[in-house]
């Protein structure tokens, strides 16, 4: 069974991305599930339903998505094996910039649409620098000229990605897209013993675990100060 990791901002099209690209992929008789990660609420899982896809879902409650996704993913593996998937994709819920689900020697993919604005690529961090494959969509609502400057922000951020346009409505780029998710080469049996790409954020202070108090006194574990000295 290969395993391919979807990531991106909220809204960027993720869901129907994969959906389209779903389509194109069992035409090749392959059999696809779908993992979807998310942190209070989604109903994306009755997409995935209603197309015949299976699918579970994930919601993290008051933990980060991704470090949620991490303590589960080898479960979610052993999910798919057990219905005989050829592939499986996960959808992260792509709240945090910071963070990356992604995993050494496991396909990526980060999908970030043209209306997020000129800089986003430079806001994204790991999500969108270690990714293998970047989809952009909304490509139909730009221009051309805006289209290929937002491809080379992209570009510039991860030179070593593929990027490719993908409309998440039509399906236009779905099937080229599609080709590149599947190779027999890379069945997995297992993620136990793999590692990250890159670190999720240090983050565990006196909020982390529940405090709702305001004021420096009630600050402990690991906080970061803003300097607000002149320039």
């Amino acid at each position: 069974m290969n395993l391919v990791t979807f990531s991106g901002p909220p809204s960027s099209g993720k869901t129907s991305v994969i959906l389209k690209t779903i389509e194109a992929i069992q035409k090749r008789d392959l059999k696809v599930g779908v993992v979807k990660f998310d942190c209070l609420y989604t109903d994306d899982d009755e997409l995935y339903r209603q197309a015949g896809v299976p699918v579970k879902k994930g919601l993290s409650g008051s933990l980060c998505p991704d470090h949620y996704f991490v303590s589960n993913i080898e479960e979610v593996v052993q999910w798919g094996k057990e219905r005989n998937l050829d592939l499986l994709i996960t959808e992260s819920a792509g709240l945090c910039n910071r963070c990356s689900p992604y995993i050494k020697d496991i396909k990526a993919i980060c999908v970030i649409d043209n209306l997020s604005g000129i800089n986003t690529p430079k806001k994204i961090g790991p999500m969108l620098k270690t990714a293998d494959i970047v989809v952009i969509t909304k490509g139909d609502i730009v221009s051309q000229a805006e289209r290929e400057v937002f491809a080379s922000r992209v570009s510039n951020v991860n030179p070593d990605a593929m990027v490719m346009n993908v409309n998440g409505l039509t399906g236009q780029g779905a099937f080229e897209f599609s080709t590149l998710l599947y190779d027999q080469e890379d069945n997995i049996e297992t993620v136990t013993g793999k590692k990250l790409r890159f670190s999720m954020p240090s983050a565990m202070c006196s909020y982390c675990l529940g405090e709702t108090r305001i004021g420096k006194e009630h600050q402990l574990g690991n906080v970061r100060k803003i300097d607000l000295g002149d320039q």
